[in-house]
């Protein structure tokens, strides 16, 4: 399954991946169409086989803050959004901590791993001048090896406590500690704790003030002091940004980075991403790049692609993607000189020195125009073809040099005016930009 991961019409941001057995679950926000604010009234679970990450299915709601046509509200002191939750394992129970917007948080538990889940308890704590008033923004949950748990929580800081593992909701006296991720340089707290331990050391992934990254530090304890050790995913570069929260897992034998990235030309509107990471031997975890291929080691040039699966997008603050119905996702607001990239395709080994066929299925604008066909750079990367349109195709085609190998592939539009009238076209949308597909 290329990026984003699950289908097209699923918006799981803030995902937290975990392996419970053989399958891999993520514990997100979710978040609509076309919304004013961030999340809902509902928390949702997917997963899929440790041996097949990219085969998800939905197991339903799983906790609400609000009654809908289905479900009653599993809480009687807020009607408010559920953001960002986790989900962790303890002897043979699930737990979900959730973080309900401007209310007291709450955890709930299940014999399931997918839920639903029932409420247990607000949190019980005695702490003078809680950071947030009892919030617990953005819980992320560790439950180290000895069986003791912790929870990290912060927006614009941090903190973090210990819970008795007995019950799950009630926070330990005397284990409440503030600023367990600086604000100042080099780490740069915002907000999104994400704890994970590997091996012997503790890792806690979250977002710092350039929101649209992903960084991490570490720790020999779960208490601190946490070292910055960089960023591992930024979802700003090329592309329209937003904040960024999620963290790392191993499946199977690899390791992913799971994040998210926005839609629908709002920040509120946000679909679940993963990269393939590697943790190097002494703890750090080198820097990758924002891509298209999800759980996919390439993509196939040779069947459809679908357009909203583009990891670049530059040239106009209005270019993205946007959702036009349940089965149609387009990439909008093409103008002149817009670029849209994929990373990667394979084309495989073909030397015959023939040429091969582009064809894009668009929505037309009224517009003529090109499609300039780069390998991995739109600058200086090599050009294979260019795909004319008219003003009332649905579906154009070019001729392209033959292609061999793994290269990521640049859409650059142009307009089909000039001389002393190609003014009047200056930011006039070329075409919506659905699917495409390479043909021999």
């Amino acid at each position: 399954m290329a990026n984003p991961y699950l289908p097209s019409w699923e918006y799981i941001p803030d995902g937290e991946p975990r392996v419970f057995g053989d399958r891999v679950y993520v514990y997100g926000s979710h978040d609509r169409v076309d919304s004013a604010e961030f999340c809902d009234y509902k928390l949702k679970v997917w997963s899929a086989p440790v041996n097949e990450p990219g085969k998800w299915v939905c197991h339903g709601d799983a906790f609400h803050t609000k009654a809908d046509r289905d479900h009653s509200s599993d809480v009687d002191w807020s009607e408010k959004c559920l953001y960002a939750p986790d989900v962790v394992e303890k002897d043979g129970k699930y737990y979900l901590y959730a973080y309900i917007l401007d209310s007291k948080g709450c955890v709930a538990v299940s014999d399931r791993p997918e839920g639903p889940f029932e409420l247990l308890s607000r949190y019980e704590y005695n702490i003078p001048n809680h950071y947030d008033n009892g919030t617990f923004i953005d819980p992320g949950v560790l439950v180290d090896d000895d069986g003791r748990v912790y929870v990290y929580c912060g927006y614009l800081g941090s903190y973090m406590c210990e819970i008795d593992g007995s019950n799950m909701y009630q926070v330990i006296d005397g284990t409440y500690q503030e600023n367990i991720i600086p604000t100042d340089e080099p780490w740069n707290f915002f907000e999104a704790c994400s704890p994970r331990k590997v091996g012997d050391t503790y890792y806690l992934i979250y977002s710092p003030k350039r929101s649209c990254q992903l960084a991490y530090a570490t720790s020999d304890s779960p208490t601190g002091p946490f070292t910055y050790r960089g960023y591992i995913v930024d979802n700003g570069i090329d592309f329209p940004g937003g904040n960024n929260h999620g963290s790392i897992c191993k499946i199977g034998d690899q390791w992913y980075i799971f994040y998210h990235r926005m839609t629908n030309g709002t920040i509120m509107s946000r679909r679940g991403c993963v990269e393939k990471i590697e943790i190097l031997p002494d703890g750090t975890i080198p820097t990758v790049e924002m891509t298209s291929l999800g759980f996919e080691d390439s993509l196939n040039p040779y069947e459809q692609t679908q357009a909203d699966t583009a990891c670049v997008l530059k040239g106009s603050e209005q270019l993205m993607i946007t959702q036009i119905d349940a089965f149609t996702r387009v990439i909008t607001n093409i103008t002149e000189g817009c670029v849209m990239g994929w990373k990667y395709f394979d084309f495989g080994e073909d030397h015959t020195n023939g040429t091969m066929t582009l064809s894009l299925k668009m929505q037309p604008r009224g517009c003529s125009g090109r499609v300039h066909v780069y390998l991995d750079d739109p600058v200086d990367g090599e050009k294979i073809g260019t795909v004319e349109f008219g003003t009332g195709d649905h579906v154009a085609e070019g001729v392209m040099r033959m292609v061999t190998g793994r290269h990521a592939v640049y859409f650059v539009a142009e307009d089909a005016h000039s001389g002393w009238a190609k003014n009047s076209f200056v930011n006039r949308q070329l075409l919506d930009l659905e699917a495409f597909v390479f043909r021999k």
